[in-house]
C-alpha cells in the first residue's frame, strides 16, 4: 500500500517520541560507527575537500594574490571565524553566510569572477576556513542590524509551507527523534556544513540541504544563497548558539 506524505506524517506522529528540550548536534543522532569516522580526519571523506580548499588557499589565481597573501597563518587568524556567520555584513547590511564573505572577497578584493555556490572551488574553501573552527561553539549576532534577519528566520521556520502543509518547526520541535526514510530526524542545525552527506556522495553546502527539504514538503525551492535561506540558517544558528561546529560533518 503507498502512503501519502500526509499519511507517512501521520505516522511519525504517532511514532514520535517527545521532542527534546535541548537543541543539540546532528551527530549525536548518528549511528557510534559513522560518530567516530566523522571525527577522524583519516576516515571522513570531507577532509578531502578542506585539503583542496587548502591547496586554492594558497594559490594565486591569475594576477589576484592568494587568499594566504591577506589571511596569513589562517590556523590562527581564522581560528574561530566561522563561529560568526552568517553575520551582517557592516558596509552593505546584507546578510552573509560564509560562503558569501568567501565570494565577496573573490570578487571585491581578488576581483576575480564569483565560484557559485556548490562549485568544488567553493565548497572547498567554506569547507577549509569552517574546518579551522572546529570544536569552537557558535556565537553568531542575533541583536541590532542582525535582528530583522533572524525574526525572518524564525518565521520561516514556524510557517506551513508547500502541498504538505508542513513546518520545519513540525520536524525539527516535535518529531526529533522519529525515524524517516531510515533516518533519525534531528533538530536541523547546520553545524556541520559544509557536509559529507552518504547520498550525495560527496560534500554540499547547508543551503543545498534545505532545498531538499523544501522539495521534500513540495514548497518552493529557492535559490542557493537566497536572502529566505540566509535568514533561515541565521535562525538555526542562533538555535545551535553553544554548540561546536563540525565542518566537515557526515551524515547520512
Amino acid at each position: 500500500m503507498r502512503l501519502s506524505g500526509l499519511s507517512i506524517f501521520a505516522l511519525l506522529l504517532v511514532a514520535a517520541p517527545a521532542a527534546l528540550a535541548q537543541v543539540k548536534s546532528g551527530s549525536d543522532f548518528l549511528s557510534p560507527e559513522m560518530h567516530r569516522q566523522q571525527d577522524d580526519e583519516a576516515r571522513n571523506p570531507g577532509f578531502l575537500w578542506t585539503l583542496q580548499g587548502e591547496e586554492l588557499f594558497s594559490r594565486r589565481s591569475g594576477d589576484a594574490p592568494a587568499c594566504l597573501s591577506c589571511h596569513a597563518e589562517p590556523k590562527q587568524s581564522l581560528r574561530g571565524a566561522a563561529t560568526h556567520y552568517p553575520m551582517v555584513d557592516a558596509a552593505s547590511g546584507k546578510l552573509l553566510n560564509l560562503e558569501g564573505r568567501i565570494e565577496q572577497c573573490r570578487s571585491e578584493r581578488q576581483k576575480q569572477p564569483a565560484f557559485g555556490y556548490e562549485s568544488p572551488e567553493l565548497l572547498g574553501l567554506t569547507a577549509y576556513v569552517a574546518s579551522l573552527s572546529r570544536g569552537l561553539r557558535l556565537a553568531v549576532a542575533t541583536e541590532g542590524a542582525a535582528k530583522p534577519y533572524l525574526e525572518a528566520g524564525k518565521a520561516f521556520y514556524e510557517r506551513r509551507q508547500g502541498q504538505l502543509n508542513l513546518s520545519c518547526a513540525q520536524c525539527h520541535d516535535d518529531l526529533v527523534g522519529a525515524r524517516l526514510r531510515g533516518d533519525t530526524i534531528s533538530h536541523g542545525v547546520g553545524t556541520g556544513y559544509p557536509a559529507y552527506r552518504l547520498e550525495w556522495n560527496g560534500v554540499g553546502s547547508l543551503h543545498r540541504r534545505l532545498r531538499a527539504c523544501s522539495l521534500g514538503v513540495r514548497a518552493t525551492q529557492f535559490d542557493y544563497g537566497a536572502p529566505e535561506y540566509l535568514a533561515l540558517e541565521l535562525y538555526l544558528a542562533a538555535r545551535a548558539k553553544g554548540l561546536a561546529i563540525e565542518a566537515p560533518g557526515l551524515r547520512r
